[in-house]
């Protein structure tokens, strides 16, 4: 059964949370391609995930481009070459 995590005025992304067969749980982010992970709890699969969402982001601003959700979380414009 997925579980989708409520969205909080904070929030800008919804995780999805899903139970394996196997009892490991698997924390996705839709929005933001390849942010898939499992943990053996959901707190270890969120952690998880959160992590590959940051360097997922990092990696996009140093390719050069800067999602405005980048912006609105530093609150001000980034350097430009």
């Amino acid at each position: 059964m997925k579980k989708i995590l409520p969205k909080k005025e904070t929030t800008f992304f919804v995780t999805e949370l899903d139970r394996e067969e196997d009892g490991r749980w698997i924390a996705e982010i839709p929005d933001i391609p390849g942010a898939m992970a499992y943990g053996a709890t959901k707190a270890e699969a969120l952690r998880r995930v959160y992590a590959i969402a940051l360097r997922t982001l990092a990696d996009t601003v140093e390719q050069g481009s800067i999602p405005s959700l980048v912006h609105h979380l530093l609150g001000h414009g980034m350097a430009r070459r």
